[in-house]
């Protein structure tokens, strides 16, 4: 091949060449610039999101508080700062410290400072206008704390008027209560004979009249009891007692409901005598008859009530174990629920307020103890209950 054909080819070759390097160099232009497009679609799909978001947090009807990983308040929404009667911009990137010093951010700060680890919810009350339910969350990315969510919810008017129901129920219970107990006792005398003589026809219709007022008066007084809880003043006087004396006293009282029922009963006392302590023993026998009232009425004749006591290392656990109907899974976790009553309670026996357990667990909780039971429809339930050996705090 001659030296002109080589230059030729040379030249042919250099061409083919750019030509190959230009598309390629056209082809990248033209797929960054696609890249680039979709980078701006997907910016403005970004801002449009973050717009849509932070529109419902400033209209939400929740208060909104996030605090950074530093606990420096990052973002407060309109409805809080209506809650608080201040402008964002007055309290943003302040510390707990400096928020504490704020009267309507000390309880929040203080919420923070002690529990701000976990998920919880707390009712506050700010002012007299004004309950908020507090929800603490924290807030991760991955395991890293990164802050805390605060949602400030307005309980303010349920509680009007759970307020003004406790207070009617209270007023009603007691207008009650008078005429009933004046029943009770004519009732009492008639069957008595201080009236005159009565037939036997007139003293059993009597009889079933008195058993029907002493029905009335007993759910008078579970809604009195009730009311008393939601007041928050219901324990009135603790003094140190023997608690196997008071369950021991609960049990005499109840010996003639056992044998009619033709029930085997059983009480295990402790092993060790157990130390006296500090209860209000009126409610204390209360929540004993509840619990063994409840066994004995829903336990089928020729089963069996057995009840223990134990000392644990910083308190004292009570146990009632009985063979009756138990309590059906989907129902158990609404037992300590006021009015609440089994299907199968409700089915045995129509009589019953389902205030009882209420009554009780309240009781418990107000003595610093803990409730709970296990249970299997138509095998039985065991109740548990412990009451602290240490001096309970004052409420």
């Amino acid at each position: 091949m001659s030296k002109g054909e080589e230059k030729i080819n040379l030249k042919k070759d250099l061409k083919t060449s750019l030509e190959e390097r230009r598309k390629e160099l056209e082809d990248a232009y033209f797929a960054l610039l696609n890249i680039l497009e979709d980078t701006e679609e997907n910016r403005k799909e970004a801002e449009e999101g973050r717009d849509r978001t932070l529109a419902i947090i400033n209209n939400f009807s929740d208060g909104i508080l996030i605090f950074d990983k530093e606990n420096k308040l990052s973002f407060m929404n309109p409805k809080a700062e209506e809650f608080f009667e201040m402008k964002a911009k007055e309290v943003i990137d302040k510390s707990i410290s400096k928020l504490s010093e704020i009267p309507l951010f000390e309880a929040i700060t203080n919420l923070l400072g002690k529990e701000s680890k976990k998920i919880f919810r707390r009712e506050l009350a700010f002012k007299k206008s004004l309950i908020l339910e507090v929800t603490i969350v924290p807030l991760k990315k991955g395991e890293e704390e990164i802050g805390t969510l605060i949602v400030l919810h307005d309980i303010t008017r349920e509680k009007t008027i759970e307020r003004i129901k406790t207070e009617f129920v209270s007023l009603s219970a007691h207008q009650l209560r008078t005429p009933l107990s004046a029943i009770k006792w004519t009732l009492r005398m008639l069957l008595d004979g201080d009236l005159g003589k009565l037939t036997k026809e007139q003293s059993e219709f009597l009889e079933k009249t008195y058993k029907s007022n002493e029905r009335m008066i007993e759910l008078i007084n579970d809604l009195l009891n009730v009311t008393r809880i939601e007041e928050g003043r219901y324990i009135y006087q603790r003094i140190f007692c023997d608690f196997v004396e008071i369950v021991q006293s609960v049990i005499d009282s109840y010996k003639r409901e056992i044998e009619k029922k033709n029930i085997k009963f059983e009480f295990k006392e402790p092993k060790k005598q157990l130390p006296r302590i500090l209860i209000d023993e009126e409610k204390m026998k209360l929540v004993i008859e509840n619990l063994l009232d409840n066994a004995i009425r829903y336990t089928f004749p020729g089963g069996k009530v057995t009840i223990s006591t134990e000392l644990l290392e910083n308190e004292i656990e009570f146990k009632i174990e009985d063979t009756g109907m138990g309590i059906s899974k989907d129902e158990q976790p609404r037992v300590f629920t006021k009015f609440f009553r089994g299907a199968n309670a409700i089915r045995m026996d129509t009589e019953g307020s389902g205030l009882g357990l209420f009554v009780t667990k309240n009781i418990v909780e107000a003595h610093g103890g803990r409730i709970w039971f296990e249970a299997e429809e138509r095998k039985g339930s065991t109740f548990y209950f412990t009451l602290p050996l240490t001096r309970p705090k004052m409420e």
